[in-house]
């Protein structure tokens, strides 16, 4: 019994030393990364600011490209896991738009540092992952709107346009809510519902009259 405990207590230790260390490391790139911005920030910079060895330090991360990927991963695994579960099960127009609009905004006021880094350093997004912001957080966008299309959950409007127009609002109101966020966290729950609200009555009031205009092109 005890051979066991001594056997399985350090190797706890280890692990927590180790989620410490990473922590750390994620945190002063959350940091520097604001301070100075992605292209200005250097690996100097971060083991400075962890205070951390350089072996230890790349026991963790090869690059700074590698951090920044650790911290959007974080951010895009909190939203996407259950985002396009949520649209396909929505029954009506609204549905749809509300939870598309309330997962982002949520996401973005839990973490809104990282939003805010993704749109300053929308190159090194689109060299690391072959996209930018948008494009990673709404990658199954165009499949749920031709998917409610079919069960006419949403009207048949040019697929495209409507795409491009989710992706519009959710960009520049994102941003707002991670600006406004970041000043007032306390607020963040406030936040959110007036930004999805927006959204989501500028969509709505919206649709009834799309239906109605021709349907030149759709995605195919």
């Amino acid at each position: 019994m005890d051979m066991l405990s001594s056997n399985t207590e350090p190797m706890g230790k280890r692990q927590q030393n180790s989620l410490r260390n990473r922590q750390a490391i994620l945190s002063a790139a959350r940091a520097c990364f604001q301070e100075r911005g992605y292209e200005n920030t250097t690996i100097r910079d971060l083991i400075k600011r962890t205070h951390l060895a350089s072996g230890t330090f790349y026991n963790y991360f090869n690059s700074k490209q590698d951090i920044f990927a650790a911290l959007l991963t974080e951010f895009l695994s909190s939203l996407n896991n259950n985002l396009s579960r949520s649209r396909r099960s929505a029954k009506t127009a609204e549905e749809f738009v509300c939870r598309s609009y309330q997962a982002l905004y949520s996401a973005t006021a839990r973490d809104p540092l990282v939003y805010e880094l993704a749109h300053r350093n929308d190159r090194a997004l689109k060299e690391l992952f072959g996209s930018g912001i948008l494009g990673l957080i709404m990658i199954s966008l165009e499949d749920d709107v031709r998917d409610a299309i079919e069960k006419k959950v949403l009207p048949d409007v040019d697929q495209d346009y409507l795409c491009a127009a989710f992706f519009g609002v959710a960009y520049e109101t994102g941003l707002m809510v991670a600006e406004r966020v970041h000043l007032h966290p306390e607020q963040g729950d406030d936040e959110v519902e007036m930004a999805t609200r927006f959204s989501t009555a500028l969509f709505i009031g919206g649709l009834s009259r799309l239906s109605a205009l021709p349907c030149r092109r759709r995605l195919p």
